[in-house]
């Protein structure tokens, strides 16, 4: 096989691989091929002949003075006529016929060496493309397979797949495109290079192409999220307090901005202002939606909540939840938003759930009711005074701790409680005699040793009265002060 290094030369250069490793590649097959052919256990070697320039197939004899084992040893007499220096304990080779392997030997050659430089291929593609993940690069549609797009790197081919693609984009063959490399895969059916038109490092790739204060590193791109063919969030930072961050990004007449909105065929764009604070940052990120406060829940967890006006929740919100998904994505904190009357209710609920209805238990202790008692009551569900007194008596004896005499402790407790105050007296004050008299009262003017009739009031009546009347009431009166 004359032109056989030919053709390994060819090869490399083609797949972009050592020469060496094909020519190893070669030598695996031829050997892989010869057992195949020879059926045999003597152990082969492949050597590259560089006089001829092909590969020959020798069979490795150990020398020995009687053969045991035909397929590899000689005798020192047959090893010297391969080997005039051969010696017993060495080793000779002996040449096979290369000639003599068969067409089905000679296609399981081809198959090894196409492996071997698949193999090598990858290994090199890796290698080279490994270390430019999240890089941009410029390829051209070569053809599809299903849903996935194979496109022309220049020197190897990269796929594009489905879920990698804009929904707003639709390639034809031939058509140009700026993609990110987003994964490099060693092995599997898909092994090769992997590019994608729906990452968000194409936005800020483009970001970095279009806008030279972010390629001097005056503007710094702290985060970005993206929903590709929907919508972008891209949080600047300006390191110059006289470059407005956003303004540089936008570009004079949104030109800038407007550019790469045209790459990625119309997709929405929001920049915002980065900020070391979260509460600020989150303040940013919801836009264009109006926030009225923002309260960290959690500061470890990084849960916070943010409460809008109720006319600017749908806003905050954005369709089927986009905005504040990808406020959170940018942030990277898990973001609650309330309207002002959604949070109204909830600390109403709140607030009623705290406030429980009736005296506390714990007002028994007044009663003469044990602490032990009142716990075991609250421990099985009993809060108040109230529901206490609804409960049967085999409900409480069913309480956990409460036996036949906790029982009575409380039933004479409850019936304190809901009795008079302890100490107040029951019965009523006396009422004291009027100093004066009143038209139609009477009174009765007690005098010792007097006989009833002396002690005997007169009755006025409302009406008029006679003069003989009138004289009568004036004698007993006299006379009783009399007899004072």
């Amino acid at each position: 096989m004359p032109s056989i290094y030919q053709s390994i030369e060819t090869l490399s250069r083609e797949k972009g691989i050592d020469p060496q490793i094909v020519l190893d590649a070669v030598k695996d097959a031829m050997l892989v091929a010869a057992r195949k052919q020879f059926r045999a256990t003597e152990e082969l070697t492949a050597d590259f002949d560089e006089r001829t320039g092909g590969i020959q197939i020798y069979a490795i004899r150990r020398v020995v003075e009687k053969v045991s084992d035909p397929d590899n040893e000689i005798t020192l007499q047959q090893a010297l006529k391969h080997s005039p220096g051969a010696e017993i304990g060495g080793t000779v080779r002996i040449p096979k016929k290369t000639e003599d392997l068969g067409r089905i030997s000679a296609q399981t050659a081809k198959q090894v060496i196409l492996q071997k430089v698949r193999e090598a291929e990858r290994e090199t593609l890796y290698s080279e493309f490994s270390g430019r993940v999240g890089e941009m690069v410029n390829c051209v549609v070569k053809r599809s397979e299903g849903l996935d797009l194979v496109v022309d790197l220049g020197k190897t081919e990269a796929r594009l797949p489905k879920k990698e693609q804009s929904r707003l984009e639709s390639f034809s063959l031939g058509d140009r495109a700026r993609c990110v490399i987003r994964a490099v895969e060693k092995a599997g059916k898909n092994a090769g290079v992997i590019v994608s038109r729906a990452s968000a490092d194409l936005v800020v790739r483009l970001f970095e192409q279009e806008v030279p204060e972010i390629y001097d590193n005056t503007v710094q791109i702290k985060a970005c999220a993206r929903e590709a063919g929907e919508r972008t969030k891209i949080a600047v930072w300006s390191r110059d307090r006289d470059v407005d961050c956003v303004g540089a990004c936008v570009g004079m007449k949104g030109m800038r901005v407007q550019s790469i909105i045209r790459e990625l065929r119309g997709e929405k764009i929001d920049i915002i202002e980065y900020s070391d604070d979260p509460v600020v940052f989150a303040t940013h990120a919801l836009s264009p939606a109006k926030i009225s406060r923002v309260s960290i829940l959690s500061h470890p967890e990084r849960h916070m909540e943010v409460i809008v006006e109720d006319s600017q929740l749908s806003l905050a919100i954005g369709k089927k939840g986009q905005n504040v998904r990808l406020a959170a994505k940018l942030l990277g904190w898990r973001i609650d938003i309330k309207s002002e009357e959604e949070k109204r209710q909830e600390v109403e609920s709140q607030m009623a759930a705290m406030q429980v209805d009736g005296e506390p238990l714990s007002t028994l202790a007044s009663y003469g009711l044990h602490e032990k008692t009142i716990q075991r009551l609250l421990e099985a569900g009993v809060p108040t005074i109230d529901r206490l007194a609804e409960m049967t008596v085999e409900e409480v004896l069913a309480l956990p701790g409460i036996n036949q005499k906790a029982l009575e402790r409380i039933q004479n407790a409850v019936t304190a409680y809901y009795g008079p105050p302890p100490g107040e007296n029951e019965s009523e004050p006396q009422e004291s005699a009027p100093e004066t008299l009143q038209v139609g009262e009477s009174v009765t003017i007690e005098g010792a040793g007097q006989d009833d009739s002396a002690r005997e009031a007169s009755s006025f009546d409302h009406g008029e009265t006679s003069p003989e009347a009138q004289e009568m009431s004036n004698e007993n009166l006299e006379a009783g002060a009399q007899t004072n």
